[in-house]
C-alpha cells in the first residue's frame, strides 16, 4: 500500500509538502499541487479521513441537532445529511435536545466542544438560545430563521398558504387548521400564513397547539366535527393520519365528506384520490444544511489564518420551494 512518503519522493517535494498539497491545497502552489495529485493517482494513494481532518484543524464529526425523534419529519432530514456528510469525508452526529431546559443547553455546550460544528433545529427555543447555542460553534440552522444565521428552510408556510387559498376557491367557506408545538417557529409561519391567504374569503378555526403525533389526531376529531369546516389543514402528518383514522371510525369519508391534507405517503396508503399533500424534500433540507456548514467552516478557516476573504458573511437564508399536490 502506498504511503505518503512514495507520493512525496514521486512527486519530487518533501512528505511536508505532499501533506500541505493534499490536506491544505490553499497553501501550495498550483504547480506542486497538480504534480502532487498526480502521484497520488498513480500510487493509488489514500490518505486517512483523521490525517485530512488534522490536517485542516477539524475533527471531521459534525452534529445535527433535533427536538424530537417521534415525529417522522425528521427521518429524511437526517438521511440527507448524513449522505452529504459522507461524501464529504465527514461524520454526521445525531443529538436530540429541544434547548429547553438547562440540562438541554448544558449537553449543547458540551456537544459543540466535540465537533466542527451544528445543523441545529431549535423551532421552539427563543432567538437568544438560538444565538448562544450558535456562538459555541459554527452553526447553521434547519427549519427556523434568526436574523444573522445561515439557515435552509422549507417554505411551507407559502405552501400552506397556497393550499388555503385553493381550498377557499374551491368552494369551502369554514376551514380549520390544526397546529403544531407551541411555541414552534413553522407553526406561527404556517398560521400566518393560512391567515391571510384566507383572509375575507372564508371562516378560520385554528386548533391546537398539539404535539405531531398520530394520537393527537385521533383525539382531535370532536373539536373539528364541532369547528364546521369542510376542510382542514394540518401542520404534520401524524397529526392527519390520526384526525384520518379516527373521522373513518365515525364513519366519516376523507376526502368524500371532509378534506384533510396529508402528504403523499398518506394517500397512497389509504388508497384515496382528492387528498392534498405539502410535500417537503427533507432530504435536500439536510443535504444543504450540511454544504451550508461546510462552506462557512471553510470561510472561517480561511478567516483565521489571516487571509483576505472578499465579502466574508453568510449566504443568504435559503428557502426551499415545497410543491402541493392534489393525490
Amino acid at each position: 500500500m502506498a504511503t505518503l512518503d512514495d507520493v512525496a519522493a514521486l512527486a519530487g517535494v518533501s512528505k511536508a509538502t505532499a501533506s500541505r498539497a493534499l490536506g491544505r491545497p490553499e497553501l501550495v502552489a498550483r504547480e506542486t499541487i497538480e504534480r502532487v495529485r498526480a502521484a497520488s493517482d498513480s500510487l493509488g494513494f489514500q490518505p486517512s479521513r483523521i490525517a485530512r481532518a488534522l490536517a485542516r484543524g477539524r475533527t471531521g464529526l459534525l452534529a445535527l441537532v433535533v427536538p424530537s425523534l417521534q415525529n417522522t419529519f425528521f427521518a429524511p432530514i437526517i438521511e440527507g445529511a448524513q449522505a452529504a456528510a459522507e461524501e464529504s469525508g465527514n461524520h454526521l452526529t445525531i443529538a436530540v435536545s429541544g434547548l429547553a431546559s438547562a440540562a438541554d443547553q448544558h449537553g449543547i455546550e458540551r456537544l459543540a466542544g466535540q465537533v466542527d460544528g451544528l445543523i441545529l433545529n431549535a423551532s421552539q427555543a427563543s432567538p437568544d438560545v438560538v444565538l448562544q447555542a450558535a456562538s459555541l460553534a459554527p452553526t447553521v440552522l434547519i427549519e427556523r430563521e434568526v436574523a444573522g444565521m445561515p439557515s435552509v428552510v422549507a417554505d411551507t408556510a407559502e405552501a400552506f398558504g397556497q393550499l388555503a387559498a385553493e381550498f377557499a376557491a374551491r368552494g369551502h367557506t369554514r376551514i380549520a387548521y390544526v397546529g403544531g408545538p407551541d411555541g414552534s417557529w413553522p407553526d406561527n409561519m404556517r398560521t400566518r400564513a393560512v391567515a391571510q391567504a384566507l383572509q375575507g374569503k372564508a371562516d378560520l378555526t385554528i386548533l391546537g397547539p398539539l404535539p405531531p403525533l398520530a394520537e393527537s389526531g385521533i383525539r382531535l376529531v370532536d373539536e373539528v366535527l364541532a369547528s364546521g369546516a369542510t376542510a382542514v389543514l394540518v401542520y404534520a402528518s401524524p397529526i392527519a393520519l390520526g384526525l384520518m383514522y379516527g373521522l373513518r371510525l365515525r364513519g366519516i369519508e376523507v376526502p368524500r365528506d371532509l378534506v384533510v391534507s396529508g402528504d403523499a405517503r398518506i394517500a397512497r396508503a389509504l388508497g384515496s384520490t382528492g387528498i392534498p399533500s405539502v410535500d417537503v424534500d427533507g432530504i435536500q433540507v439536510g443535504r444543504q444544511g450540511v454544504e451550508l456548514l461546510l462552506w462557512l467552516l471553510e470561510q472561517r478557516g480561511l478567516q483565521g489564518r489571516g487571509l483576505d476573504v472578499p465579502g466574508l458573511a453568510y449566504p443568504e437564508q435559503r428557502r426551499l420551494s415545497v410543491p402541493v399536490h392534489w393525490s
